[in-house]
């Protein structure tokens, strides 16, 4: 009888089969109601921020906090045509002083539909 060993075809299958089965082996980062977007790469910041309130809104929260940083509005002009397109978005607004100030913004939101089958106008 041969064995493969480690790093042995065997032991790849094991991995891929584990992966088809368990979506949670993808990393899981644990949604809180703000957002430090400065661990994103500049260019990923759109797509972060979309997916971000399509998750906040689905799990319930009514208020997020996108922390994009003073410096020159670069991050902030981002966020906020991403915000100002996304549907889920009611309003949002500058945060207080004590939240972060212009180097963060706030973002109302509307709850993800959960009724199947209804489409809204």
């Amino acid at each position: 009888m041969e064995n493969s060993g480690a790093g042995g075809a065997g032991d790849l299958e094991a991995t891929d089969a584990e992966r088809r089965g368990a979506p949670e082996d993808a990393v899981q980062i644990p949604l809180e109601d703000s957002l430090d977007l400065h661990a994103f790469a500049p260019g990923d910041v759109p797509s972060v921020v979309t997916e971000y309130v399509e998750e906040a809104a689905r799990r319930g929260l009514v208020e997020v906090r996108l922390i994009h940083g003073r410096g020159r509005g670069v991050q902030r002009a981002a966020v906020h045509g991403v915000l100002a397109a996304h549907p889920r978005v009611a309003r949002f607004f500058e945060a207080p002083p004590d939240r972060g100030g212009w180097g963060a913004t706030v973002a109302v939101l509307r709850l993800a539909e959960r009724r199947e089958g209804r489409d809204g106008p």
